[in-house]
């Protein structure tokens, strides 16, 4: 059995094949039931959640990731999300290989939302805006400069030094990231605005969207959890999910703002299938206010698994 540690993934998924395969993935037949979540106590600290998340096809192969979040990790200076992937034969139950699983879903991750950006996105964005400093905030600045000609990335973090440290990093590797105080100002000047964050209430908010931005939710994986207002929710013409059970069940923005009848669950007019299947055109007006909400799917994981061990496969 193999073992592609987080180097390895990288290097295997750039981002013209990380969208690739994940578009052929989407156009399968793919099972990919909702995740199980199970909650840890922790002694003296937040408690931890288990995620577990299983996709397949079916006489192929099947892969499942398991997800930690442990929220109080932070606080001593260790990451909160941590995660390993492991791939099957599906025809006989042999495990083929494990895989870093914190760079298989940044990977995918960052992939997803450039996909849905592709279609969703104005084509002359130039200004992003990333809310999260965390793991997955590279990805993404990278992922949607790959779609888009980003030429100004705006990082903002709840805890500034995170932002510019992290600001600094990429920049210094060449990407145009400066790290912003003012998350309102930096909003209103924005062409997309992608949130990563674990945040439980709201920090963008609707007022703020310029006509014909973009918003990408990363965060809120819970229902309890909320990265905008329901004002965002109220002005987006598009709602776009990654899977449309699984963010009417756990995406809190969604969740949030049904409940709070500021929408209906209507309003969520696709889901990236029907994004890879041409059943939805994306945007449809260069004022329109696009919004897609990413909470998890395994389809997209077993995706970005398949094409890494596909490549390193002999012959």
């Amino acid at each position: 059995m193999r073992y592609f540690d987080a180097a390895t993934v990288r290097a295997a998924l750039p981002w013209p094949r990380m969208l690739e395969a994940l578009g052929a993935m989407l156009r399968d037949d793919v099972s990919a039931p909702l995740r199980t979540m199970h909650t840890i106590d922790v002694p003296g600290a937040p408690a931890g959640m288990l995620f577990v998340m299983p996709a397949w096809r079916t006489g192929r192969r099947f892969g499942v990731k398991l997800v930690t979040v442990f929220p109080g990790n932070r606080a001593h200076g260790q990451r909160a999300v941590n995660a390993v992937y492991a791939l099957f034969d599906a025809r006989d139950g042999q495990p083929l290989a494990l895989f870093d699983g914190d760079e298989i879903t940044a990977r995918r991750t960052a992939g997803a939302s450039a996909f849905a950006a592709r279609a969703l996105a104005r084509r002359d964005a130039r200004h992003l805006v990333m809310v999260g400093a965390g793991h997955q905030a590279r990805g993404l600045i990278e992922a949607h400069s790959h779609v888009r000609p980003i030429e100004r990335v705006s990082l903002w973090s709840r805890t500034p030094a995170h932002a510019e440290a992290a600001a600094r990093e990429m920049a210094a590797d060449g990407l145009p990231v400066t790290a912003v105080r003012d998350l309102e100002a930096a909003v209103r000047a924005a062409d997309v605005v992608s949130c990563a964050t674990l945040s439980t209430a709201p920090l963008v908010k609707g007022a703020w969207l310029a006509p014909g931005a973009h918003i990408d939710l990363i965060g809120a994986f819970r229902a309890d959890m909320r990265e905008t207002d329901d004002d965002t929710m109220r002005r987006a013409g598009a709602i776009v999910v990654d899977d449309r059970k699984a963010a009417l069940a756990e995406g809190g923005d969604l969740v949030q703002a049904i409940a709070s009848g500021a929408i209906t669950p209507e309003r969520v007019v696709a889901d990236l299938r029907d994004l890879a299947l041409a059943r939805h055109p994306g945007r449809t007006s260069d004022d329109e206010i696009t919004l897609f909400k990413s909470v998890g799917f395994a389809l997209e994981d077993l995706a970005a698994a398949e094409a890494i061990y596909d490549s390193a496969a002999p012959g």
